[in-house]
């Protein structure tokens, strides 16, 4: 007796129905892979949506406003010694809003809002203060963690940070 295997031979039709899905399984991937990367966060070290290092609490002196341009916030040193980080949006439609230091207050461009150095409303249309984050001291350095903005209603002296 003799066995013979009998092979089942794929057809021309099946080979490329087969390659057919596979391309298009390779294809969604792909585009899968693509819009995951694209909605994903990207927070890099030392830039705004992480920690900023502002800089030595000494380099701020009492009464000043100075402009952390990669955090896009400004160090507001009151002139108790607390430290506030100050948003660069506006409150009233997001504009960027300046430091004037002539004018010796924040002038938002777009609509005349203005606001002091606590960023409490003090003129225009905006419907609250500037929104700050929060500020630690690490390794002699004030940090700002640009990642967690707090929205509120009017300035209280424990918003602001205050070295020990």
């Amino acid at each position: 007796m003799t066995h013979t295997k009998t092979q089942q031979k794929v057809s021309r039709r099946e080979f490329l129905g087969w390659m057919w899905g596979a391309s298009l399984v390779g294809l969604f991937g792909q585009t899968a892979v693509g819009l995951f990367q694209f909605f994903k966060p990207r927070t890099e070290a030392g830039a705004f949506g992480g920690q900023i290092v502002a800089g030595a609490p000494d380099e701020f002196k009492p009464g000043t406003v100075s402009h952390i341009r990669q955090g896009r916030f400004f160090i507001s040193r009151l002139e108790d010694g607390g430290v506030l980080a100050l948003w660069q949006r506006c409150t009233h439609l997001g504009c960027t809003v300046p430091w004037r230091e002539d004018e010796g207050q924040f002038h938002c461009p777009c609509h005349s809002s203005l606001f002091n150095v606590k960023g409490e409303v003090t003129g225009g249309p905006a419907p609250r203060p500037l929104d700050i984050f929060p500020v630690s001291l690490k390794d002699g350095k004030l940090v700002v963690d640009t990642s967690h903005p707090t929205t509120r209603e009017k300035f209280e002296a424990s918003q602001a940070f205050y070295l020990k």
